[in-house]
Protein backbone atom coordinates (compact mmCIF):
# COMPACT_ATOMS: atom_id res chain seq x y z
CA UNK A 1 0.00 0.00 0.00
CA UNK A 2 2.71 2.44 0.82
CA UNK A 3 4.33 1.78 -2.15
CA UNK A 4 1.24 2.46 -4.45
CA UNK A 5 1.09 5.93 -2.61
CA UNK A 6 4.59 6.56 -2.89
CA UNK A 7 4.29 5.98 -7.13
CA UNK A 8 1.04 8.13 -7.10
CA UNK A 9 2.77 10.77 -5.28
CA UNK A 10 5.64 10.69 -7.38
CA UNK A 11 3.82 11.00 -10.42
CA UNK A 12 1.78 13.96 -9.51
CA UNK A 13 5.22 15.75 -8.59
CA UNK A 14 6.24 14.70 -11.81
CA UNK A 15 2.67 16.31 -13.51
CA UNK A 16 2.87 19.58 -11.66
CA UNK A 17 6.73 20.23 -12.76
CA UNK A 18 6.09 18.61 -16.63
CA UNK A 19 2.69 19.81 -17.48
CA UNK A 20 1.37 23.30 -19.33
CA UNK A 21 3.12 23.06 -22.62
CA UNK A 22 4.06 26.60 -23.55
CA UNK A 23 5.01 28.33 -26.85
CA UNK A 24 8.66 27.69 -25.33
CA UNK A 25 8.47 24.07 -24.90
CA UNK A 26 7.46 23.97 -28.36
CA UNK A 27 10.32 25.66 -29.80
CA UNK A 28 12.79 23.60 -28.13
CA UNK A 29 14.48 20.73 -29.71
CA UNK A 30 16.00 17.98 -28.25
CA UNK A 31 19.26 17.87 -29.11
CA UNK A 32 20.06 21.55 -28.46
CA UNK A 33 18.11 21.29 -25.33
CA UNK A 34 19.80 20.96 -21.72
CA UNK A 35 18.03 20.13 -18.27
CA UNK A 36 19.84 20.95 -15.04
CA UNK A 37 16.83 20.35 -11.87
CA UNK A 38 17.00 22.92 -9.10
CA UNK A 39 16.69 21.56 -5.98
CA UNK A 40 15.15 24.41 -4.30
CA UNK A 41 13.03 27.41 -5.24
CA UNK A 42 15.49 30.11 -5.94
CA UNK A 43 15.06 33.41 -3.26
CA UNK A 44 15.39 36.03 -6.30
CA UNK A 45 17.58 36.39 -9.19
CA UNK A 46 18.73 39.67 -8.08
CA UNK A 47 23.02 38.62 -7.99
CA UNK A 48 22.66 41.36 -5.07
CA UNK A 49 20.65 40.24 -2.86
CA UNK A 50 21.14 36.22 -3.17
CA UNK A 51 23.51 34.02 -1.04
CA UNK A 52 22.86 30.42 -2.42
CA UNK A 53 24.21 27.53 -4.39
CA UNK A 54 20.72 27.74 -6.82
CA UNK A 55 20.75 31.52 -7.44
CA UNK A 56 23.60 31.45 -8.07
CA UNK A 57 23.72 28.59 -10.72
CA UNK A 58 21.05 30.27 -12.42
CA UNK A 59 22.70 33.84 -12.15
CA UNK A 60 25.58 32.59 -13.61
CA UNK A 61 23.74 31.57 -16.67
CA UNK A 62 22.29 34.94 -17.25
CA UNK A 63 24.73 37.14 -15.92
CA UNK A 64 28.33 37.83 -16.11
CA UNK A 65 30.78 40.04 -14.57
CA UNK A 66 34.25 41.52 -15.74
CA UNK A 67 35.67 38.33 -15.78
CA UNK A 68 34.45 34.24 -15.83
CA UNK A 69 36.02 31.50 -14.18
CA UNK A 70 37.04 28.85 -16.92
CA UNK A 71 37.06 25.38 -15.72
CA UNK A 72 40.64 25.20 -14.50
CA UNK A 73 39.20 28.10 -11.72
CA UNK A 74 41.59 30.49 -13.65
CA UNK A 75 39.81 34.08 -14.18
CA UNK A 76 39.45 34.59 -17.85
CA UNK A 77 38.39 38.10 -19.71
CA UNK A 78 34.26 38.54 -20.26
CA UNK A 79 32.73 42.14 -20.47
CA UNK A 80 36.24 43.67 -19.49
CA UNK A 81 38.25 42.46 -22.79
CA UNK A 82 41.21 43.26 -20.58
CA UNK A 83 42.65 45.62 -17.33
CA UNK A 84 45.88 47.38 -16.01
CA UNK A 85 47.43 47.13 -12.57
CA UNK A 86 49.21 50.08 -10.82
CA UNK A 87 52.51 49.38 -9.44
CA UNK A 88 51.74 49.50 -5.80
CA UNK A 89 48.44 47.36 -6.54
CA UNK A 90 45.48 49.76 -5.61
CA UNK A 91 44.70 51.31 -9.05
CA UNK A 92 42.77 48.66 -11.31
CA UNK A 93 41.44 49.96 -14.89
CA UNK A 94 39.38 47.59 -16.81
CA UNK A 95 38.85 47.99 -20.31
CA UNK A 96 35.27 46.72 -21.35
CA UNK A 97 34.34 44.88 -24.72
CA UNK A 98 32.89 47.51 -27.25
CA UNK A 99 29.35 46.98 -28.47
CA UNK A 100 28.70 44.81 -25.22
CA UNK A 101 24.74 44.89 -24.74
CA UNK A 102 22.04 43.82 -22.15
CA UNK A 103 19.74 40.96 -23.38
CA UNK A 104 16.94 43.35 -24.24
CA UNK A 105 19.53 45.29 -26.60
CA UNK A 106 20.64 48.50 -24.19
CA UNK A 107 24.28 49.39 -24.10
CA UNK A 108 26.56 48.44 -21.81
CA UNK A 109 28.69 51.13 -20.16
CA UNK A 110 31.08 51.88 -17.42
CA UNK A 111 28.79 53.27 -15.26
CA UNK A 112 26.56 49.96 -15.01
CA UNK A 113 29.34 49.03 -13.33
CA UNK A 114 29.49 52.29 -10.88
CA UNK A 115 25.51 51.96 -10.49
CA UNK A 116 25.51 48.71 -9.45
CA UNK A 117 28.50 48.26 -7.36
CA UNK A 118 27.35 51.43 -5.69
CA UNK A 119 23.62 49.81 -5.01
CA UNK A 120 25.32 46.91 -3.02
CA UNK A 121 27.32 49.40 -0.85
CA UNK A 122 24.04 51.78 -0.53
CA UNK A 123 22.89 51.84 3.04
CA UNK A 124 19.33 52.42 2.15
CA UNK A 125 19.17 48.89 -0.26
CA UNK A 126 20.74 47.02 2.65
CA UNK A 127 22.49 44.07 0.55
CA UNK A 128 23.68 41.57 2.69
CA UNK A 129 26.76 41.22 0.11
CA UNK A 130 28.00 44.76 0.59
CA UNK A 131 30.62 43.41 2.41
CA UNK A 132 32.47 41.46 -0.09
CA UNK A 133 32.89 44.92 -1.80
CA UNK A 134 34.85 46.68 1.36
CA UNK A 135 37.68 45.82 -0.34
CA UNK A 136 37.67 48.86 -2.50
CA UNK A 137 38.32 52.20 -0.98
CA UNK A 138 35.54 53.83 1.22
CA UNK A 139 33.48 51.43 0.42
CA UNK A 140 32.92 50.49 4.07
CA UNK A 141 32.57 53.86 5.06
CA UNK A 142 29.88 54.87 2.49
CA UNK A 143 27.95 51.58 3.27
CA UNK A 144 28.12 52.34 7.25
CA UNK A 145 26.96 55.80 6.77
CA UNK A 146 30.55 57.45 7.69
CA UNK A 147 31.61 58.42 3.41
CA UNK A 148 29.77 60.19 0.53
CA UNK A 149 29.12 58.67 -2.76
CA UNK A 150 31.77 60.44 -4.10
CA UNK A 151 34.24 59.11 -2.08
CA UNK A 152 33.93 55.56 -3.31
CA UNK A 153 36.84 54.22 -5.31
CA UNK A 154 34.79 53.74 -8.53
CA UNK A 155 34.61 55.53 -11.29
CA UNK A 156 33.87 56.10 -14.96
CA UNK A 157 36.63 57.39 -17.19
CA UNK A 158 34.60 57.00 -20.45
CA UNK A 159 31.65 54.10 -21.92
CA UNK A 160 34.44 51.66 -21.89
CA UNK A 161 36.67 52.61 -19.25
CA UNK A 162 36.06 51.24 -15.51
CA UNK A 163 38.61 52.73 -12.85
CA UNK A 164 38.73 51.23 -9.71
CA UNK A 165 40.88 52.01 -6.49
CA UNK A 166 41.32 49.59 -3.66
CA UNK A 167 41.80 50.17 0.40
CA UNK A 168 44.59 48.15 0.14
CA UNK A 169 46.14 45.58 -2.10
CA UNK A 170 44.70 42.74 -2.97
CA UNK A 171 45.95 40.15 -5.00
CA UNK A 172 42.44 38.21 -5.03
CA UNK A 173 40.28 41.24 -6.89
CA UNK A 174 40.19 39.90 -10.18
CA UNK A 175 38.86 36.76 -8.89
CA UNK A 176 36.57 38.37 -6.57
CA UNK A 177 34.85 40.61 -9.58
CA UNK A 178 33.71 36.56 -10.81
CA UNK A 179 31.57 36.94 -7.71
CA UNK A 180 27.86 37.65 -8.52
CA UNK A 181 27.47 40.35 -5.95
CA UNK A 182 29.97 42.07 -8.69
CA UNK A 183 27.98 41.15 -11.89
CA UNK A 184 26.31 44.64 -13.58
CA UNK A 185 22.55 44.76 -13.09
CA UNK A 186 20.25 47.20 -15.74
CA UNK A 187 19.82 50.50 -14.36
CA UNK A 188 16.89 50.96 -16.78
CA UNK A 189 15.10 48.19 -15.28
CA UNK A 190 15.62 47.97 -11.31
CA UNK A 191 14.52 51.69 -10.96
CA UNK A 192 11.69 51.20 -12.64
CA UNK A 193 11.06 47.68 -10.31
CA UNK A 194 13.72 48.28 -7.49
CA UNK A 195 11.75 45.41 -5.23
CA UNK A 196 10.39 43.03 -8.00
CA UNK A 197 12.56 43.12 -10.84
CA UNK A 198 14.44 40.02 -9.97
CA UNK A 199 11.49 37.77 -9.49
CA UNK A 200 9.49 38.35 -12.53
CA UNK A 201 10.87 36.58 -15.83
CA UNK A 202 9.27 39.66 -17.77
CA UNK A 203 11.87 41.70 -15.98
CA UNK A 204 14.99 40.20 -15.62
CA UNK A 205 16.90 41.54 -17.96
CA UNK A 206 20.79 39.83 -18.26
CA UNK A 207 24.10 39.86 -19.97
CA UNK A 208 25.14 36.18 -19.87
CA UNK A 209 24.95 33.52 -22.29
CA UNK A 210 21.23 32.96 -21.56
CA UNK A 211 18.12 34.96 -21.04
CA UNK A 212 15.38 33.83 -19.07
CA UNK A 213 11.72 33.19 -20.73
CA UNK A 214 9.46 31.61 -18.02
CA UNK A 215 9.84 31.05 -14.50
CA UNK A 216 6.57 29.27 -13.10
CA UNK A 217 7.64 29.42 -9.38
CA UNK A 218 8.33 26.67 -7.42
CA UNK A 219 8.04 24.58 -10.73
CA UNK A 220 10.42 25.61 -13.57
CA UNK A 221 12.61 27.68 -14.94
CA UNK A 222 13.62 28.11 -18.71
CA UNK A 223 16.55 29.46 -19.74
CA UNK A 224 17.06 30.32 -23.82
CA UNK A 225 20.42 31.60 -25.67
CA UNK A 226 20.58 35.25 -25.35
CA UNK A 227 21.86 36.18 -29.06
CA UNK A 228 22.64 39.56 -27.40
CA UNK A 229 25.75 38.21 -25.66
CA UNK A 230 29.12 38.63 -27.23
CA UNK A 231 30.20 35.23 -26.64
CA UNK A 232 27.47 33.53 -28.47
CA UNK A 233 30.05 31.36 -30.08
CA UNK A 234 31.01 29.18 -27.76
CA UNK A 235 27.39 28.92 -25.85
CA UNK A 236 25.77 25.29 -26.78
CA UNK A 237 22.47 24.96 -26.45
CA UNK A 238 19.69 26.82 -27.36
CA UNK A 239 17.54 26.08 -24.30
CA UNK A 240 17.85 25.26 -20.40
CA UNK A 241 15.08 23.82 -18.33
CA UNK A 242 15.35 24.30 -15.23
CA UNK A 243 12.87 21.95 -13.30
CA UNK A 244 12.31 22.24 -9.29
CA UNK A 245 11.73 19.81 -6.25
CA UNK A 246 13.32 19.96 -3.09
CA UNK A 247 12.53 16.20 -3.24
CA UNK A 248 15.48 14.29 -3.70
CA UNK A 249 13.72 11.20 -4.74
CA UNK A 250 12.01 13.16 -7.18
CA UNK A 251 14.86 14.93 -8.47
CA UNK A 252 16.38 11.24 -9.36
CA UNK A 253 13.02 9.85 -10.92
CA UNK A 254 13.40 13.08 -13.22
CA UNK A 255 16.93 11.95 -14.13
CA UNK A 256 16.00 8.72 -15.05
CA UNK A 257 13.10 9.46 -16.71
CA UNK A 258 15.27 11.60 -18.91
CA UNK A 259 13.60 14.76 -17.76
CA UNK A 260 16.31 16.37 -16.95
CA UNK A 261 20.59 15.59 -17.27
CA UNK A 262 21.81 16.49 -14.12
CA UNK A 263 20.54 16.64 -10.28
CA UNK A 264 22.57 17.61 -7.57
CA UNK A 265 22.36 15.64 -3.69
CA UNK A 266 20.86 12.16 -5.19
CA UNK A 267 19.40 9.82 -2.15
CA UNK A 268 22.28 8.67 -0.39
CA UNK A 269 20.74 5.26 -0.12
CA UNK A 270 20.77 5.22 -4.18
CA UNK A 271 24.38 5.99 -4.20
CA UNK A 272 25.75 2.34 -4.59
CA UNK A 273 23.54 2.14 -7.76
CA UNK A 274 24.16 5.10 -9.51
CA UNK A 275 28.00 4.17 -8.89
CA UNK A 276 27.77 1.09 -10.52
CA UNK A 277 25.41 2.91 -13.58
CA UNK A 278 28.34 5.32 -14.10
CA UNK A 279 25.98 8.54 -13.40
CA UNK A 280 27.68 9.23 -9.79
CA UNK A 281 29.76 12.56 -9.32
CA UNK A 282 31.45 14.26 -7.03
CA UNK A 283 33.96 17.15 -7.00
CA UNK A 284 35.63 19.45 -4.57
CA UNK A 285 33.86 22.32 -2.79
CA UNK A 286 35.82 24.63 -0.38
CA UNK A 287 32.59 25.17 2.05
CA UNK A 288 31.64 24.25 5.44
CA UNK A 289 28.14 23.29 6.82
CA UNK A 290 27.31 24.40 10.01
CA UNK A 291 25.36 26.15 12.89
CA UNK A 292 24.87 29.88 13.44
CA UNK A 293 23.85 30.72 17.05
CA UNK A 294 21.85 34.72 17.13
CA UNK A 295 24.56 35.61 20.27
CA UNK A 296 21.37 38.70 20.97
CA UNK A 297 18.32 35.31 21.59
CA UNK A 298 18.27 34.10 24.91
CA UNK A 299 19.01 31.54 26.12
CA UNK A 300 22.09 31.99 23.55
CA UNK A 301 22.82 35.04 24.71
CA UNK A 302 25.04 32.74 27.15
CA UNK A 303 28.36 32.06 25.97
CA UNK A 304 28.60 29.04 28.14
CA UNK A 305 25.37 27.97 26.70
CA UNK A 306 26.30 28.15 23.84
CA UNK A 307 29.36 26.55 24.36
CA UNK A 308 27.32 22.89 25.99
CA UNK A 309 25.17 23.03 22.93
CA UNK A 310 28.09 22.85 20.72
CA UNK A 311 30.55 20.27 22.64
CA UNK A 312 27.30 17.79 22.81
CA UNK A 313 27.65 17.66 18.90
CA UNK A 314 29.27 14.29 17.56
CA UNK A 315 30.10 14.39 14.08
CA UNK A 316 30.53 11.36 13.32
CA UNK A 317 27.94 9.73 14.25
CA UNK A 318 25.61 12.69 12.37
CA UNK A 319 27.64 11.70 8.90
CA UNK A 320 27.63 8.11 9.17
CA UNK A 321 23.94 7.91 10.42
CA UNK A 322 22.79 10.81 8.08
CA UNK A 323 24.81 12.88 5.47
CA UNK A 324 26.89 10.04 4.42
CA UNK A 325 28.38 10.50 0.51
CA UNK A 326 31.71 10.35 2.33
CA UNK A 327 31.45 13.83 3.98
CA UNK A 328 34.32 14.84 6.51
CA UNK A 329 33.85 16.07 10.09
CA UNK A 330 34.41 20.10 10.45
CA UNK A 331 36.88 21.15 12.84
CA UNK A 332 37.78 24.69 11.18
CA UNK A 333 35.63 27.22 9.78
CA UNK A 334 38.17 27.43 7.12
CA UNK A 335 37.60 23.98 5.16
CA UNK A 336 40.81 22.21 3.60
CA UNK A 337 43.27 23.37 0.88
CA UNK A 338 42.92 26.61 0.90
CA UNK A 339 46.35 27.77 0.87
CA UNK A 340 48.13 30.69 2.34
CA UNK A 341 52.05 30.93 1.87
CA UNK A 342 51.81 27.71 0.76
CA UNK A 343 50.46 26.21 3.78
CA UNK A 344 46.84 24.62 3.55
CA UNK A 345 45.31 27.00 6.20
CA UNK A 346 42.88 24.69 7.76
CA UNK A 347 45.83 21.88 8.90
CA UNK A 348 47.55 24.81 10.32
CA UNK A 349 44.68 25.76 12.18
CA UNK A 350 44.55 22.03 13.90
CA UNK A 351 41.10 20.94 15.85
CA UNK A 352 38.94 24.51 17.29
CA UNK A 353 36.31 22.13 18.36
CA UNK A 354 35.18 19.75 21.40
CA UNK A 355 32.89 16.69 21.59
CA UNK A 356 32.28 15.88 24.99
CA UNK A 357 28.96 15.46 26.26
CA UNK A 358 29.90 15.27 30.12
CA UNK A 359 31.65 18.74 29.85
CA UNK A 360 28.53 19.62 27.95
CA UNK A 361 26.19 19.01 30.71
CA UNK A 362 28.90 20.51 33.42
CA UNK A 363 28.73 23.93 31.12
CA UNK A 364 25.23 23.96 31.37
CA UNK A 365 24.31 22.92 34.95
CA UNK A 366 26.49 25.76 36.22
CA UNK A 367 25.73 28.27 33.04
CA UNK A 368 22.47 29.32 34.67
CA UNK A 369 20.36 27.99 31.82
CA UNK A 370 16.48 27.41 33.27
CA UNK A 371 15.79 24.70 30.65
CA UNK A 372 13.38 26.36 28.63
CA UNK A 373 13.21 25.01 25.29
CA UNK A 374 15.10 26.09 21.84
CA UNK A 375 14.55 26.06 18.29
CA UNK A 376 16.94 25.55 15.36
CA UNK A 377 15.62 26.74 11.85
CA UNK A 378 16.26 25.60 8.57
CA UNK A 379 15.03 25.70 4.96
CA UNK A 380 13.01 23.08 3.37
CA UNK A 381 14.96 20.35 2.16
CA UNK A 382 15.21 16.43 3.03
CA UNK A 383 19.00 16.74 4.10
CA UNK A 384 18.45 19.59 6.19
CA UNK A 385 15.39 17.59 7.69
CA UNK A 386 17.08 14.97 8.72
CA UNK A 387 20.64 16.61 10.06
CA UNK A 388 18.55 18.76 12.50
CA UNK A 389 16.54 16.00 13.45
CA UNK A 390 19.46 14.10 14.73
CA UNK A 391 20.65 17.20 16.47
CA UNK A 392 17.20 17.47 18.11
CA UNK A 393 18.07 13.98 19.15
CA UNK A 394 21.58 14.45 20.58
CA UNK A 395 20.58 17.68 22.09
CA UNK A 396 18.02 15.80 23.88
CA UNK A 397 20.15 12.80 24.62
CA UNK A 398 23.08 14.48 26.37
CA UNK A 399 21.79 17.72 27.85
CA UNK A 400 17.82 16.97 28.42
CA UNK A 401 16.69 20.08 26.62
CA UNK A 402 13.46 19.86 23.86
CA UNK A 403 14.13 21.08 20.66
CA UNK A 404 11.71 21.90 18.38
CA UNK A 405 12.43 22.43 14.37
CA UNK A 406 10.89 25.12 12.19
CA UNK A 407 10.96 25.05 8.51
CA UNK A 408 10.73 27.81 5.81
CA UNK A 409 10.85 27.96 2.61
CA UNK A 410 13.94 29.52 1.57
CA UNK A 411 13.07 33.14 0.71
CA UNK A 412 11.52 33.54 4.11
CA UNK A 413 14.59 30.95 5.78
CA UNK A 414 17.02 33.38 4.53
CA UNK A 415 15.25 36.99 5.64
CA UNK A 416 14.78 35.73 8.87
CA UNK A 417 18.14 34.60 9.07
CA UNK A 418 19.34 37.87 8.48
CA UNK A 419 16.91 39.73 10.31
CA UNK A 420 18.05 37.84 13.50
CA UNK A 421 14.75 35.87 14.01
CA UNK A 422 15.82 32.93 15.20
CA UNK A 423 17.64 30.94 17.96
CA UNK A 424 20.06 28.53 15.96
CA UNK A 425 19.88 28.40 12.08
CA UNK A 426 21.33 25.82 9.46
CA UNK A 427 23.48 27.82 7.21
CA UNK A 428 26.96 26.93 5.30
CA UNK A 429 29.61 28.61 3.59
CA UNK A 430 31.19 28.13 0.24
CA UNK A 431 34.19 30.10 -0.63
CA UNK A 432 33.63 33.04 -3.64
CA UNK A 433 37.60 32.95 -3.60
CA UNK A 434 40.42 30.86 -2.42
CA UNK A 435 41.50 32.45 0.37
CA UNK A 436 40.36 32.36 4.62
CA UNK A 437 39.77 36.11 4.39
CA UNK A 438 36.56 35.20 2.23
CA UNK A 439 35.23 32.63 4.91
CA UNK A 440 36.60 35.70 8.27
CA UNK A 441 34.65 38.63 6.18
CA UNK A 442 31.45 36.73 7.22
CA UNK A 443 31.22 37.84 10.37
CA UNK A 444 32.50 41.59 10.24
CA UNK A 445 29.10 42.53 8.33
CA UNK A 446 27.37 44.39 10.43
CA UNK A 447 24.32 42.11 8.83
CA UNK A 448 25.66 39.00 9.80
CA UNK A 449 23.54 36.58 10.82
CA UNK A 450 24.82 35.77 14.24
CA UNK A 451 24.03 39.76 15.02
CA UNK A 452 27.64 38.99 16.42
CA UNK A 453 29.26 42.64 16.23
CA UNK A 454 32.51 42.42 18.28
CA UNK A 455 35.00 45.11 17.49
CA UNK A 456 37.96 43.01 18.75
CA UNK A 457 37.43 40.56 16.07
CA UNK A 458 36.55 43.31 13.18
CA UNK A 459 40.20 45.08 14.38
CA UNK A 460 41.92 41.43 14.05
CA UNK A 461 40.10 40.63 10.35
CA UNK A 462 40.88 44.47 9.27
CA UNK A 463 44.87 43.70 10.17
CA UNK A 464 44.37 40.54 8.13
CA UNK A 465 43.29 42.85 5.36
CA UNK A 466 45.82 45.84 5.61
CA UNK A 467 48.96 42.83 5.99
CA UNK A 468 51.11 42.30 2.65
CA UNK A 469 53.42 39.75 4.41
CA UNK A 470 51.59 36.15 3.69
CA UNK A 471 52.91 34.44 6.77
CA UNK A 472 52.23 37.45 8.96
CA UNK A 473 48.70 37.64 7.65
CA UNK A 474 48.08 33.70 8.02
CA UNK A 475 48.66 34.12 11.90
CA UNK A 476 46.32 36.88 12.24
CA UNK A 477 43.72 35.40 10.19
CA UNK A 478 44.26 32.09 12.31
CA UNK A 479 43.85 34.54 15.22
CA UNK A 480 40.65 35.60 14.26
CA UNK A 481 38.92 32.41 13.35
CA UNK A 482 40.26 30.99 16.70
CA UNK A 483 38.18 33.67 18.48
CA UNK A 484 35.37 32.47 16.93
CA UNK A 485 35.26 29.43 18.50
CA UNK A 486 36.43 31.17 21.77
CA UNK A 487 32.90 33.13 21.38
CA UNK A 488 31.40 30.22 19.82
CA UNK A 489 29.62 31.91 17.11
CA UNK A 490 29.18 29.03 15.08
CA UNK A 491 29.13 24.67 15.21
CA UNK A 492 30.89 23.54 12.17
CA UNK A 493 29.13 19.91 11.35
CA UNK A 494 31.30 18.79 7.65
CA UNK A 495 33.13 20.55 5.05
CA UNK A 496 31.03 20.27 2.29
CA UNK A 497 31.17 18.57 -1.23
CA UNK A 498 29.75 18.80 -4.37
CA UNK A 499 27.55 15.36 -5.27
CA UNK A 500 25.56 14.78 -8.37
CA UNK A 501 24.17 12.49 -10.70
CA UNK A 502 24.51 12.90 -14.07
CA UNK A 503 23.43 11.93 -17.47
CA UNK A 504 26.20 10.54 -19.46
CA UNK A 505 25.49 12.08 -22.57
CA UNK A 506 25.71 15.20 -20.81
CA UNK A 507 28.58 17.41 -21.57
CA UNK A 508 30.50 20.55 -21.11
CA UNK A 509 28.93 21.54 -17.87
CA UNK A 510 31.99 23.32 -15.78
CA UNK A 511 32.19 22.62 -11.92
CA UNK A 512 33.65 24.71 -9.56
CA UNK A 513 35.24 24.36 -5.94
CA UNK A 514 32.98 27.85 -5.47
CA UNK A 515 29.81 25.49 -5.76
CA UNK A 516 27.87 27.28 -9.20
CA UNK A 517 27.90 25.10 -12.23
CA UNK A 518 28.28 26.87 -14.97
CA UNK A 519 26.45 25.79 -18.32
CA UNK A 520 27.71 27.95 -20.88
CA UNK A 521 29.82 25.32 -22.62
CA UNK A 522 27.19 22.56 -21.79
CA UNK A 523 25.39 20.46 -24.25
CA UNK A 524 24.27 16.69 -24.59
CA UNK A 525 25.90 14.36 -27.06
CA UNK A 526 24.38 13.32 -30.03
CA UNK A 527 24.85 9.53 -30.96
Amino acid sequence: MKKIFYLLFLLFSLSIITAGCSKNDSAMTPDKTISMALSSEPSSLDPAMTYGLTESTVELALFEGLVRMDENNVAQPALAESWDISSDGLTYTFHLRKGIQWSDGTPITAKDFVYSWTRVLNPEVGCGNAYMLYVIKNAEAYNNEKANQEALGIKALDDTTLEVTLQEPASYFIDLTSFHAFYPVPRHVVEKHPDTWGSDSKTIIGCGPYKITKWAHSSEIILEKNNNYWNTGVVKSDWVKMPISDSKSTRLTMLEDNITDLILDPPPADEERLRKMGLYKTTPLLGTSYLVFNVTKPPFDNLQVRKAFADAITRKELIEKVIKNGKQPAVTFVPPEIKVDGRDFAKESGSLIIEDTKLAKELLKSSGYKGESVSILYNTNEMNKAICESIQFMWKDALNVNVELINQETKVFYDNRENGDYQVAIANWVADFADPINFLDVFIDKKNDAQYHNSAYNDIVARAHAEANPARRAQIMHQAEKMLFDDCIIIPLYYTSQVMAVNPDFKGYITSPMGPIDLIKAYKEKH
